[in-house]
């Protein structure tokens, strides 16, 4: 495995997200809430082959971890086919998918053949009506199917990520975990994020990593936090009882300065923080008929002088709303958070 390249804080790059779609079957309320998006053209969406190579050049300059996202994965026809191609490169030690889990339970099998590692399933609520309020879909019971399904074909590690919001689904903290132990899966709650617009963002919808454990600590009692040396953005808790979860606490705790991981949207731009205003293009040099090296090269200038703290940065905005207004998102849907995968 080759020794990754550092930023200029001395962060390696490790950790690659690959958007395969920025279409979802969702519209949930921290995402992408809206009816009617600007969707990226399809001609300019990566072929398999082009997002192969991509990650075998990543893989050149010490990248092993991959996870596909989207907009939802599979939604991205034939999804096990990519997975085939990338789980091949030896270099790729860990190949995730983050999936909102309405399609997982048809295609589980399929891609755990096909070497896809771990699957992290986003379950906000356990109530029917209230997925039905937020998401606007209908189906909270094949999420569950896709669950048992993700646990059922062998998947090691199945995470469980919940967006918390006030007011929505912070009753359900509890519920939530218990549900993550009869299943064998660890919950990782998720402070609400200002990223994009579109989902209207407001401070006071947040619900604190510190308020969280609150919560959790008047049920079970004294919770341990536990010592993690890798660059996981989310920090990881026992219960008394033994059980772990994890907080990721990017809006009131971020973890800019161990941050190991870039982006790469369905279109092929580089994006270097989850925060960032612009990206590299890479589907241009690619299609051009650039050598591995050159696109390597690119890589290397790219992350080498890379400073962003995106998360850190915005804890010290004043008057705090959301990232983007709604007219620009349309304008450039970069902007948004399901283009940026999440």
């Amino acid at each position: 495995m080759s020794e990754p390249i550092r930023d200029a804080l001395g962060r390696p790059l490790e950790s690659l997200r690959i958007s395969v779609t920025d279409r979802c079957n969702l519209r949930c309320r921290y995402c992408m809430p809206e009816d009617e998006y600007v969707w990226l053209p399809r001609a300019s969406i990566l072929a398999f082959e082009e997002i192969a190579r991509l990650v075998g050049v990543f893989a050149g300059v010490g990248v092993h971890k991959v996870r596909l996202t989207g907009g939802e994965p599979l939604l991205r026809h034939d999804l096990p086919t990519l997975v085939a191609m990338i789980a091949r490169d030896a270099r790729i030690t860990d190949l995730a998918m983050t999936t909102n889990g309405l399609l997982l339970a048809k295609q589980a099998t399929a891609l755990r053949a096909a070497g896809l590692s771990r699957v992290t399933v986003s379950l906000d609520t356990l109530r029917p009506e209230r997925m039905l309020a937020f998401a606007k879909s209908p189906r909270h019971a094949d999420v569950l199917e896709g669950i048992a399904a993700a646990r059922q074909v062998g998947f090691g590690r199945l995470k469980l990520n919940s967006v918390v919001i006030r007011g929505f689904n912070d009753d359900e903290l509890v519920d939530l975990i218990e549900f993550g132990r009869a299943h064998d899966a660890e919950v990782r709650f998720i402070e609400y994020m200002d990223v994009g617009g579109a989902t209207r963002w407001s401070m006071d919808q947040g619900v604190s990593q510190r308020d969280m454990l609150e919560t959790l600590g008047r049920r079970y009692g004294a919770i341990q936090p536990l010592s993690d040396d890798s660059h996981s953005p989310a920090e990881r808790f026992r219960l008394p009882d033994g059980t772990t979860f994890g907080i990721i606490a990017s809006t009131t705790a971020p973890f800019c300065r161990s941050c190991d991981r870039s982006r790469v949207t369905a279109d092929g731009t580089w994006l270097l923080c989850l925060y960032a205003e612009r990206g590299t293009d890479l589907r241009d040099p690619l299609r051009r008929g650039a050598t591995d090296d050159e696109l390597a090269a690119i890589l290397r200038e790219g992350w080498q002088g890379r400073r962003d703290r995106g998360a850190e940065d915005r804890l010290g905005v004043a008057e705090r709303g959301a990232l983007y207004r709604l007219e620009s998102l349309r304008a450039d849907p970069h902007r948004e958070m399901h283009t940026r995968g999440g």
